[in-house]
C-alpha cells in the first residue's frame, strides 16, 4: 500500500520503522559492515574515537541496508565522522548540517538521517539552524559532541566554554555566558532531549538507541573528550568515586536521586518550583520529584537541565523528554499529497506559469 506520492505508508511513522530492511535472507551485519576504509584520523586519546566505536556498532541493530542510512555533519573534528562508516554521507558547511539534513528528510523518507556536530558547529555558527531543526521536528537524530573546546582550530573557547576559561582566543578568561545545549533543545521545544557521554559506552549505547527510534528531532549531547587542548573537561565525573556524586541518572518513572546506597539523596521541589537534593530520610512528606520524560509540558525537564553547573556538582544524565508529535517532514510530504489530490494530477507547465503570473506579481519596464 502506497501513498499518492509512491511512498509505503509506514514511512509515515515511527523513527526508523518506514525505512526498507534488509531482505530476510540477507547476512546478518557486524560493526565490520559500517567501517569504511579511510584511516581513522583524529589525536591520540580522542573521545570520538570511542563514539565513532559506539556508532558503528550500534548501527546493525537498526537492521537498516546501509544505501538507507545517511550521515551529515558540518565543520570541526567531530564532522569528519562520515569518512569513518561504510553508508551514505555528506561533509558539508559550517553549521549547516541541519539545514541539509532537513531537505533530505524530508525529500526522501525512505531515508535514516543522522546529523554529526560539535558545540562549536552547532551553537555558534549553526545555532540558528539548530533551533529551527528542533522546534520544526523534522525526522532526524542530531549527535552533539561537546568538549567546551574548539579543537579543528586549534583551542579558542567555545559557546559552551565556562566563563573565566582560558584559551588561546580569551587569554584573560572568557566573559560569555556558555550555553547549555540541553537547556537550549528544551527551549525550542524538542521533542527528544538526551545527554550521555563518550567513555560510558553501555549508557551510550543505550542513548542513541532510543534517539533512533523516536520519530521527530532527537538531540544527544554527548560529552567528549579533547586531550590537546582541553584535557580532562570531564574528569570529575568520569572518576568512579565522584561520579557517584555528582551524576543524577535520570530514568523515566523513578524518583530522581544521587549518591551511593549508604548517603541516598533525594531531589525535592520546594515552594516556588525551586529543586534541591536532600537526604533520603529528610525527604518523607516533601515533593519528590518522579522524572517524566512522556510530560507533554518540558517544563520539568527543563528544571532538572539548570541542576547542570560548570562546576559539575549535579549532572543530569540520561533521556530528559521523549514526546511524541507531529514532524515537519510527515506534514509537508501530506500538504504535497493533498496538491496533487485536488489537482487530480501532477502539476504542469500551466500550472507553474498562472503561478508565476499571479495577483501579486509585477511587471517593472
Amino acid at each position: 500500500m502506497t501513498t499518492d506520492l509512491g511512498f509505503p505508508t509506514n514511512h509515515l511513522f515511527g523513527g526508523t520503522a518506514g525505512v526498507p530492511h534488509h531482505h530476510p535472507d540477507a547476512p546478518k551485519q557486524t560493526k565490520k559492515d559500517f567501517a569504511s576504509d579511510q584511516e581513522v584520523r583524529w589525536c591520540p586519546g580522542c573521545g570520538d574515537y570511542a563514539i565513532l566505536g559506539a556508532v558503528q556498532s550500534f548501527l546493525p541493530e537498526l537492521g537498516l541496508a546501509r544505501e538507507n542510512i545517511v550521515f551529515i555533519s558540518g565543520i570541526g573534528c567531530s564532522s569528519r565522522f562520515p569518512y569513518y562508516l561504510d553508508t551514505y554521507g555528506m561533509h558539508s558547511i559550517h553549521g549547516r548540517a541541519p539545514a541539509i539534513a532537513t531537505g533530505l528528510a524530508t525529500s526522501r523518507p525512505d531515508l535514516s538521517v543522522w546529523v554529526v556536530t560539535g558545540d562549536g558547529d552547532a551553537l555558534s555558527i549553526g545555532g540558528n539552524h539548530l533551533i529551527h531543526a528542533l522546534r520544526r521536528n523534522v525526522n532526524l537524530t542530531i549527535l552533539l559532541f561537546n568538549n567546551h573546546i574548539y579543537g579543528l582550530t586549534k583551542g579558542q573557547y567555545s559557546p559552551t566554554s565556562e566563563v573565566g576559561k582560558i584559551t588561546k582566543s580569551t587569554p584573560l578568561g572568557s566573559v560569555d555566558q556558555p550555553f547549555n545545549p540541553v537547556s537550549l533543545a528544551l527551549g525550542a521545544e524538542a521533542s527528544f532531549v538526551a545527554r550521555t557521554m563518550d567513555s560510558d559506552r553501555k549508557h551510550l549505547t543505550e542513548v542513541l538507541r532510543a534517539a533512533a527510534e523516536h520519530r521527530g528531532t532527537a538531540l544527544v549531547e554527548i560529552y567528549q573528550n579533547c586531550p590537546i587542548f582541553n584535557d580532562g573537561a570531564f574528569d570529575l565525573i568520569k572518576d568512579r568515586t565522584e561520579q557517584q556524586a555528582r551524576l543524577v541518572h535520570l530514568r523515566h518513572g523513578e524518583v530522581v536521586q544521587l549518591g551511593p546506597a549508604d548517603d541516598r539523596r533525594v531531589l525535592v521541589r520546594r515552594t516556588g518550583g525551586a529543586m534541591e537534593f536532600v537526604p533520603h530520610a529528610q525527604s518523607h512528606g516533601l515533593d519528590v520529584v518522579v522524572h517524566d520524560s512522556a510530560a507533554a509540558e518540558p517544563t520539568q525537564a527543563f528544571a532538572l537541565s539548570r541542576l547542570d553547573s560548570p562546576e559539575m556538582t549535579h549532572v543530569p544524565m540520561g533521556i530528559f523528554r521523549n514526546v511524541a508529535r507531529p514532524t515537519y517532514d510527515d506534514l509537508v510530504r501530506a500538504q504535497v499529497s493533498d496538491c496533487v489530490d485536488n489537482a487530480g494530477g501532477p502539476a504542469t507547465d500551466a500550472d507553474v506559469d498562472e503561478l508565476l503570473r499571479g495577483r501579486d506579481t509585477w511587471t517593472v519596464t
